[in-house]
């Protein structure tokens, strides 16, 4: 498909194959090497400054994401993908956010070969670090304080200092020895909620940099987003915060309190809420400001008394070449040249723009970054300075250079950039382009940036890295692995000439900090091809084999570690459908062991029979086990759980005595190799007489008197039983699943007599047995009224094809159906002094309450009157409450 060249100009450099914006070197067109390597002399890299308080403090160990967690739930993978899915990708990885910022900024002295280092420091990033170089004799020397360590700023906050901004006092000739102690620039630090302004002075007798603090704003009601200097007025800022308001601090109208009292911007926005904002810049002029969200950039006005505010570029514009539905916007800086271009970042497509030409971006690339959030912008002189030969001199002092990356993923990419018609340009392509209306074109293909200085990028270290990422677990972060680059600063031109010999074409010199610790300074020169095979490097392991980002501690773990190891292979029999027989091999070697063991202690033997008594276990019975197990059905229970008790309930005391103890004996349940004998927690027996698996128990309380337990399982229990009555013989004969199926079918048997269901005829013919066939006995007086209820909650409402599909929450029909007493009708007359049994009539289900018995006084009285006239508007108002109050029999007292 042929295009216009006036169309194509709209395509992002990277997304067609021939772009009329993109242009390469040429001998029409000298535009000069526009590629940066490391130098490859192994002198070229200096250790400046390393130290262990340089480490990024990272308080919290790699974790597990949300995506993973789940997966590894109990909850369905439909379910578990849904919930995961609500989490946004700035919460994947909490780790990754601290180093999405620059984490160093320079300082140049107006008159002197120093610089000032910036950085935040402290076991919380909490203070201000700072160092200074020197140039002296051609060497660069670093000063710190008198303990070899760097210098410290506090903020007077504890809070994590998040981003950095110096602006530097321009040379205005004035020598510095007319004052003792020159404000040479200004730093600004932000937290999550507080910004701080300090000066930065010289002081000519220590010959040192200080820094000293001028005042702060702490928003209590919403956090910080971005924060800047003014490029005109050296004494403003500009702030943003997370809901869109713009604020400006000007310095030197700060009061002689600590707070500052910035001006509020009135900006109308329209369409902000549940928006992200991003970043502010000032423009062309101290009054004309630009604000990121991410969707869109906007202008903002301010020279007169109205607010005008326009828009400079919307991401539905980019739908055409960024197909990603989460397409935003990430990261936004001022360009050159002056200050009427700006660049903005999104996640495929980096962008140039004017603020003259809105809704039409000037240059468009396809960046190829993941995640990129530091952005840039420098002159093409800063990055070729110090050359031997001039000849590409006019494409440096015209050039721009956009470095856009990553920290945290460890990539920086060039995109260079400058004037169409150059001076000495000349023939068809000035008549080619003179039909687009713009002024820039791209000046070659993006290039990748190798800041860290250290990683080879030939195909057989590529390769080794990759297979290295995927050796490690998928919850640690290989950056979490190796040394990555927290920051970087480059410095002046006038400074690096005094360090090094002229480059061929020019370079830079770079400082960076690693996440080793160490500041180290590299020379970069420029290239007309990237090295892939650095010798220095090549050799280096870059297997992720050193956790290099970890969390940090003065001093080293004192206490003793101790660890405790369970056997499982009772439970892993169990899963595997070996427990009766893996027990029974257990207990054949262990019989006679058992017994030459001395008996339970009498004490102990009175206190568990009396606790067992209370709950409804005595030694004997009076009434049926089928019958104490339904008398105890007070609240809802499944009839699954009903059959547990069933079963509970056949036990004899002996084995109760081996399934419950007092808490003092539950030390010799575990122990490990020291001969420590450490006590396993278990829940508390309740007081209120009720039949086990007991029903909404506390912790125990760590009493001697307490009884706790079951400290064996029940699938045990029901073998030892079998065991305990002369059946030695049980591999191939009982099983634990089989018996619970059986007093299954009995439950659901007597449960059909005894019940009424409050949806209808229930579907019980699969269970139906016959009990007069196995002389069990029956439930007694199943002839009288029908005091029960049976009933399936709506959740369990689904149909055969929900349960092939895997809709439905569970599969098995035995969880689903639940059986509850109904409370015999009471007399409405109210005396002066009731107990709780007046709740009865205000829902169907027998409440309990694990309380001592009080009386309700007149005052009291009054309250539940007030409560019941609230629940019978409720109950009058729900219809499927009245539907099931129908089924089930239930009448309520008015």
């Amino acid at each position: 498909m042929e295009f216009s060249e006036e169309w194509k100009s709209f395509f992002p450099i990277g997304a067609s194959t021939v772009s009329p914006l993109l242009q390469s070197h040429s001998d029409s067109l000298p535009l000069g090497p526009l590629l940066f390597n490391p130098n490859p002399n192994p002198n070229s890299i200096s250790l400046l400054f390393s130290s262990p308080s340089l480490y990024p403090p990272l308080h919290h160990p790699p974790h597990l994401l949300p995506s993973r967690f789940l997966h590894f739930s109990s909850l369905l993978p439909s379910t578990a993908s849904s919930v995961a899915s609500l989490f946004a990708p700035q919460f994947q990885n909490d780790t990754a956010s601290h180093f999405l910022r620059n984490r160093i900024h320079l300082l140049r002295y107006p008159h002197l070969p120093n610089v000032v280092v910036f950085f935040p420091t402290g076991p919380n990033d909490d203070k201000i670090g700072f160092f200074m170089l020197a140039v002296k004799d051609s060497r660069l020397h670093v000063q710190l304080d008198g303990n070899d360590d760097v210098f410290h700023a506090a903020t007077g906050s504890a809070h994590r200092i998040l981003s950095i901004s110096v602006n530097p006092i321009a040379d205005f000739g004035l020598p510095l020895s007319t004052d003792a102690c020159p404000v040479i620039g200004y730093l600004l630090a932000s937290t999550l909620y507080s910004v701080h302004w300090f000066a930065v002075k010289h002081n000519a007798i220590l010959e040192r940099p200080g820094v000293f603090h001028l005042g702060a704003k702490v928003f209590k009601t919403c956090p910080l987003v971005h924060a800047c200097w003014s490029p005109h007025i050296l004494e403003e800022s500009l702030v943003l915060l997370e809901n869109g308001d713009l604020f400006l601090f000007d310095l030197e109208s700060r009061g002689s309190s600590v707070g500052f009292k910035g001006t509020r911007l009135r900006i109308p926005w329209n369409d902000s809420q549940n928006k992200v904002w991003l970043s502010c810049e000032f423009s062309w002029h101290p009054r004309i400001m630009i604000v990121a969200r991410s969707d869109a950039v906007f202008l903002v006005d301010l020279r007169s008394k109205e607010c005008n505010v326009s828009c400079l570029m919307k991401i539905e514009m980019l739908r055409m070449y960024a197909l990603d539905e989460n397409e935003r916007f990430l990261a936004l800086s001022r360009a050159g040249p002056g200050n009427f271009y700006f660049t903005v970042a999104s996640s495929t497509l980096l962008l140039l723009c004017d603020v003259r030409k809105p809704l039409v971006p000037v240059l468009q690339w396809m960046h190829g970054i993941e995640g990129p959030c530091y952005i840039t912008v420098l002159s093409l002189s800063v990055l070729r300075s110090h050359s031997k030969d001039d000849t590409f001199k006019l494409a440096s002092e015209s050039g721009f250079c956009i470095i856009l990356g990553s920290f945290w993923n460890c990539e920086f990419n060039a995109f260079c950039y400058g004037s169409i018609l150059l001076p000495f340009e000349k023939g068809s392509l000035s008549s080619k382009l003179s039909k687009i209306s713009t002024t820039f074109c791209a000046w070659e293909l993006p290039s990748e940036i190798n800041l860290t200085g250290h990683e080879c990028h030939c195909g057989s270290c590529l390769l080794r890295k990759e297979f290295s990422k995927d050796a490690l677990p998928e919850w640690i972060d290989w950056q979490l692995k190796k040394e990555i680059l927290l920051g970087f600063g480059i410095l002046s031109n006038d400074l690096a000439a005094l360090l090094c010999d002229p480059d061929e074409n020019g370079g830079f010199t770079l400082i960076r900090l690693m996440s080793s610790g160490k500041f180290e300074l590299q020379r970069y020169h420029a290239s007309w091809a990237l090295a892939r095979n650095l010798e220095d490097c090549h050799e280096q392991g870059l297997c992720l084999d050193r956790h290099l980002l970890y969390p940090t501690s003065d001093e080293k773990y004192k206490f003793p570690k101790i660890f405790h190891y369970l056997k499982l292979d009772y439970l892993y029999a169990y899963a595997s459908g070996n427990l009766t027989r893996f027990l029974v091999t257990k207990l054949k070697k262990t019989q006679i062991a058992a017994r030459d063991k001395e008996p339970f202690c009498v004490e102990v033997h009175e206190l568990l029979c009396e606790k067992l008594n209370a709950c409804g276990f005595g030694q004997l019975r009076s009434y049926p086990a089928i019958n104490s197990v339904f008398k105890d059905v007070k609240l809802p229970a499944s009839l699954h759980e009903v059959s547990l008790r069933r079963l509970w309930a056949d036990l004899p005391l002996e084995l109760l005595l081996l399934a419950f103890l007092s808490y003092a004996e539950c030390g010799e349940v575990v122990g490990n190799q020291d001969q420590t004998k450490v006590a396993l927690e278990f829940l508390a027996v309740p007081g209120l007489p009720q039949l086990p698996p007991f029903f909404l128990r506390k912790s125990s309380p760590h009493s001697n008197d307490d009884i706790v337990g079951p400290v064996i399982p029940f699938p045990a229990l029901l073998v030892l039983n079998e065991f305990r009555n002369g059946c030695s013989n049980l591999e191939g004969e009982f099983s634990v699943e089989a018996e619970l199926d059986l007093r299954y079918k009995e439950v659901m048997q007597v449960a059909g007599e005894i019940a009424v269901s409050a949806h209808g005829p229930s579907h019980l013919d699969d269970y139906a047995v016959s009990l007069a066939d196995d002389g069990e006995e029956t439930w007694a007086g199943y002839s009288k009224p029908k005091s029960f209820v049976l009933y399936r909650p709506n959740a369990f409402h689904s149909s055969a094809t929900d349960h092939v599909h895997g809709n439905s929450i569970y599969s098995d029909p035995i969880y689903d159906t639940f059986i509850f007493h109904v409370p015999e009708k009471k007399s409405n007359e109210q005396t002066e002094s009731v107990g709780q049994e007046i709740f009865d009539d205000l829902s169907p289900v027998e409440l309990r309450f694990d309380a001592p018995v009080k009386k309700l006084e007149p005052q009291g009285l009054k309250a539940y009157n007030l409560l019941k006239r609230q629940m019978s508007k409720w109950q009058e108002s729900f219809d499927s409450y009245k539907e099931f109050c129908v089924h089930s029999g239930f009448e309520k007292s008015n």
